[in-house]
């Protein structure tokens, strides 16, 4: 990457990472000159990408207008295939939500091909949704359950959805109709990653050091180490749910015994809560439907639900406190389903963190509930989509008529 070009990505990213400033603020902050950073700026704003904004109050000498992402030229666009449902997402620069599609189907009783059609309805009805916007799409990003080779674009293996090598990326381009030369680049990743990813806002240093536990049929995890999502050596790490916690329990649809989805997972909860033929069983039902139900229950004071999401919530606890022990985050965030049911089970898991962590007052390491629930995947998904502009924006073309030219 040519200097210039470094530039501009360091430009983009501090607008997005610290906000809006004049261009005097950020030559200073970024440690450039005055007329490198107006350069940059004047490029950045032919390409859609910045603005000008307000007038910047409180600095001294002159006062001059700020400097603001410009968020309607291009997209991210993030999708994900879970157990139960198929969702997609689109945000802009400024990480504002332009579209967002979502369809309940049981993924697992269905070939992997029928799953990536219904996905690529979502992908085209939301790359429609941003053309509408004035926007294109810049890349997609595909969350999914399981192991995933982000190199080759394979799901390796996905035990809950009873997938094993699907070459996701290349079906889905097969069924879009695009390439990677000629429309937009594919990728795809573990969604708990991505997960991860939407967790760790840009700029907040509580969150630099985090484990986020997303919690649905499977269980999975993302780390934040030092600001930096952790991906181990071949790129599978934060695979929590098949930590064996319990030896003699349950057989997991890895195949292995005891693993801690098998008492964590939304199944391990749905059975404690309720009978065979209840409704919150039922996969054909909405999942966010059937959580409500739970929650409706144990409001009610529902005393085995209540026991259930006691239990469920105890076991949480084990696991995040062998994690803690070996990692010592700052937060635990808790996404997917736990995030929807978590408040009933909030007081056992931090019981039994404290009891099981080492260091004094479980090492500092508080547990939050993630406020996206759900959605915290598709939208890792659209920011890692976007990251491309962050880290090139000539990736965006010039508008027609330019002659901007500029030093580094």
């Amino acid at each position: 990457m040519t200097l210039r070009r470094s530039n501009l990505a360091l430009v983009l990213r501090s607008l997005r990472d610290a906000g809006p400033r004049s261009r005097a603020r950020l030559a200073a902050d970024l440690g450039l000159n005055k007329a490198t950073v107006s350069s940059l700026v004047a490029e950045l704003t032919d390409r859609g990408l910045v603005r000008e904004g307000q007038v910047e109050r409180g600095g001294i000498g002159r006062p001059g207008l700020t400097v603001e992402l410009a968020g309607q030229s291009v997209c991210g666009i993030g999708a994900e295939v879970n157990v139960h449902h198929v969702a997609t997402l689109a945000l802009d620069l400024g990480g504002a939500v332009v579209s967002e599609h979502r369809r309940s189907l049981d993924t697992a009783s269905l070939d992997a091909g029928v799953v990536l059609d219904h996905l690529a309805d979502l992908v085209t009805r939301t790359a429609d949704d941003v053309a509408a916007h004035g926007a294109r799409p810049i890349a997609l990003t595909v969350g999914i359950a399981g192991l995933v080779d982000a190199e080759r674009a394979v799901l390796t293996t996905g035990p809950n959805l009873g997938w094993r090598d699907v070459p996701v990326a290349r079906m889905l381009r097969d069924r879009l109709g695009s390439t990677d030369s000629g429309g937009y680049p594919i990728v795809i990743d573990n969604e708990a990653n991505l997960a991860a990813i939407a967790e760790a806002t840009p700029g907040d240093a509580s969150r630099r050091d985090m484990l986020v536990i997303f919690g649905e049929v499977g269980v999975g995890g993302g780390i934040i180490a030092d600001g930096h999502l952790l991906r181990g050596h071949q790129g599978y790490a934060g695979e929590f749910g098949h930590m064996i916690v319990d030896p003699t329990g349950h057989r997991c649809g890895c195949g292995r015994t005891g693993c801690w989805e098998t008492v964590v997972g939304l199944r391990a909860l749905l059975d404690a809560a309720a009978d065979p033929d209840d409704p919150v069983r039922d996969p054909r039902l909405g999942l966010e439907d059937r959580l409500a139900e739970i929650n409706r229950r144990a409001s009610l004071g529902d005393t085995r639900t209540l026991a259930a999401l006691e239990r469920v919530g105890d076991w949480v606890g084990v696991g995040a406190g062998v994690l803690t022990n070996a990692l010592n985050p700052g937060v635990i965030v808790l996404s997917g389903y736990f995030a929807e049911v978590g408040s009933w089970m909030r007081a056992a898991i931090e019981r039994r963190l404290h009891d099981a962590v080492l260091a004094p007052h479980a090492g500092g390491t508080r547990v939050e509930l993630s406020t996206q629930g759900f959605t915290a995947a598709v939208r890792g998904a659209a920011t890692v989509a976007l990251e491309s502009v962050f880290h090139d924006p000539t990736r965006v073309e010039r508008r027609v008529g330019s002659s901007i030219g500029g030093t580094p």
